[in-house]
């Protein structure tokens, strides 16, 4: 049979094959609910500084200077040590999301023993860290992690293992993330201690000002943004900072930075003055003057288009108070009215107020 000829009798053993192929895959579908795996796909290796999954971390600690913290793995969720309530959900997810970063990024150049010299850690800060990260699995210590400062760029950050002489360029969000979650661990960790107490029944924010790289502000429909340049001061991003020659980086004003600063610093200490719940439905919403909340604020950490907080402020509670809602949570508050006050003053110094 010439090639032409068996061409007809090739397509019609083919097509039958491919029918009941295809038949075999809806079935294996609509019995396990997901595609089949591909068991012949090369398998995810970790290039990332620590090798154990995030999954089998048990304890965290977080220490930054002579500020220390830790945290534990429990059925529940992560808890903060000496402490039997779970975290809130926005701290969980930094915690998981540095694990994660720590397992998965890959170092940008590693710098071996022989390239360093006896006062090579000291100048990566790494001597003494600028912060470490430890953790634990169960069965017990598995890795301690230095993070050190930027490189010249600003775009990496020195990192060491404990033990290892070798030092790694991380991208600078790794160092980040632990950065704003031993923050917050330590800032709600802090709520019961006396000098804090005594101010308020909690702090409003979830993260301290330090953590937070850009500030946007809704007031009477228009958005304003406050951002900080390199040297971390305070530009309104339109119109209030400079570039510097040959180069795209913002420069802040000094006079408009001192006083976005001073605003920003105080509005970091509002407390909470009573805790209301939740809005039950819409129509409490609009009792507590959230349907359309007329002032509301978005943090940001940096290199993060996520926001770290979210504090809507509403309508007056009475003649001294506000009603504010807070994100991810929904749970409504009430705070000074003059704290609100602050923010629209601080819109208004800067000429974003309406």
């Amino acid at each position: 049979m010439s090639p032409a000829a068996a061409a007809p009798s090739r397509m019609r053993f083919a097509a039958p094959l491919a029918a009941a192929l295809l038949i075999a895959l809806l079935a294996a579908i609509t019995m396990s609910g997901h595609w089949p795996e591909l068991r012949q796909m090369v398998p995810f290796t970790s290039k990332g500084l620590v090798t154990i999954t995030p999954s089998e971390v048990a304890r965290v600690e977080i220490r930054a200077g002579q500020e220390a913290v830790a945290l534990r793995r429990e059925t529940g969720g992560w808890t903060i040590d000496d402490t039997t309530a779970a975290v809130p959900a926005e701290l969980a997810s930094h915690i998981d999301a540095g694990l994660r970063l720590l397992h998965v990024s890959e170092p940008a150049r590693e710098l071996a023993a022989d390239e360093l010299t006896a006062g090579s850690f000291a100048d990566f800060g790494l001597d003494p860290p600028a912060g470490v990260v430890a953790l634990n699995t169960a069965q017990g210590a598995v890795a301690t992690i230095n993070f050190g400062v930027l490189n010249p760029a600003g775009t990496s950050q020195y990192v060491r293992l404990g033990g290892a002489a070798t030092v790694y360029l991380m991208a600078r969000h790794v160092g980040t993330e632990w950065q704003v979650a031993g923050d917050m661990a330590r800032r709600l960790r802090g709520q019961a201690e006396p000098a804090v107490a005594s101010r308020g029944t909690s702090l409003l924010l979830p993260v301290s000002m330090t953590q937070v790289w850009a500030v946007e502000i809704v007031s009477a429909g228009k958005l304003t943004r406050f951002e900080r340049d390199g040297a971390g001061n305070w530009f309104r991003h339109v119109g209030q900072h400079a570039h510097t020659a040959n180069s795209t980086a913002h420069v802040a004003d000094p006079a408009q930075a001192r006083l976005i600063g001073a605003a920003l610093d105080a509005f970091d200490t509002t407390t909470v003055e009573t805790r209301v719940g939740r809005a039950a439905d819409a129509a409490q919403l609009a009792q507590f003057g959230l349907t359309f909340p007329p002032v509301i604020v978005l943090l940001y950490a940096r290199d993060s288009s996520t926001e770290l907080a979210r504090v809507e402020f509403g309508g007056s509670a009475d003649s001294l108070d506000r009603y504010a809602r807070l994100g991810p949570n929904g749970d409504v508050v009430t705070v000074a009215e003059f704290e609100v006050r602050r923010l629209t003053e601080l819109l208004k110094a800067v000429g974003a107020g309406s």
